[in-house]
């Protein structure tokens, strides 16, 4: 998105000649002094630049419509994000990747990062997710239940062990006391998705936000043992940020009102 600019019109009166005007233009003139001051206190707090964000793929949708609202509220900004894999992300970070702000979907994903000295501060939770079945639409294979995806011939995807859904789904699944074997494993929950919508397996578990992002490609399935197994979604911002100023205001309105209703909208749950 193009920033917007922000200008600042300055406009100088002047009236008359004598000893009475030249008296109001010393006061005038005295009273732009402290009102340029000011001013130039006013622009140096001023937000501006490029925030740069890693951010869990779930956060996607949100996270996006977020930033747009950044933008506008403050001209001059622009908020980019890289979504993926939590795990991805923080080893990117860990190994040098310039940015702003981590948010993960897990508690042990920004551990990795603040274990690497590379958080700013403390991590803070600014919501939590739970997982969901993705079915194809109509939910074809009247899937009802964590078991339902032990049937044989049926195509279950999973995430990766190493990303927080992929961990979020063993417990679920330890906590069932059941064991799926998966078509394919997945480097994140969109992957995991994608295979569903593209029909190219019957059911994924995912999180809940990303089945309702996805609208009319899948439904969803709600399971009991999704309760054992609610991720918090920490963020924190990062030692080495180049914009920490913008980077902090973001986060924000990430954790504002604001920003807690349209991840509440999304699907998130509070934290």
């Amino acid at each position: 998105m193009t920033p917007y600019a922000r200008r600042t019109r300055r406009t100088v009166q002047a009236a008359g000649a004598g000893a009475a005007v030249l008296l109001l233009l010393s006061a005038c003139s005295s009273s732009s002094g402290s009102s340029s001051e000011a001013s130039g206190s006013s622009g140096s707090s001023r937000l501006s630049g490029t925030v740069t964000v890693f951010a869990a793929a779930s956060l996607q949708e949100s996270f996006t419509q977020l930033g747009e609202t950044f933008e506008k509220e403050h001209p001059g900004t622009e908020v980019t994000f890289s979504f993926g894999g939590s795990d991805t992300l923080a080893a990117n970070i860990t190994g040098g990747a310039p940015a702003d702000v981590f948010a993960a979907a897990s508690p042990q994903t920004m551990e990795i990062v603040t274990a690497a000295k590379d958080v700013a501060g403390t991590a803070s939770t600014f919501a939590r997710n739970q997982l969901e079945i993705a079915t194809l639409p109509g939910n074809p294979d009247e899937i009802s239940s964590l078991k339902d995806l032990t049937e044989p011939g049926l195509k279950v995807v999973l995430c990766d062990r190493t990303v927080p859904c992929g961990a979020a789904a063993d417990r679920a699944l330890a906590a069932a006391g059941l064991t799926v074997t998966p078509v394919s494993y997945e480097q994140d929950v969109k992957g995991a998705l994608t295979k569903v919508e593209l029909k190219e397996a019957d059911a994924a578990v995912v999180y809940r936000t990303d089945v309702q992002a996805a609208g009319d490609k899948v439904d969803g399935v709600d399971f009991p043992e999704a309760a054992d197994a609610v991720n918090d979604y920490p963020i924190a911002l990062l030692k080495d940020a180049p914009n920490p100023d913008t980077a902090k205001a973001f986060m924000a309105l990430v954790r504002s009102a604001e920003g807690r209703r349209a991840l509440t909208e999304a699907g998130f749950l509070k934290p």
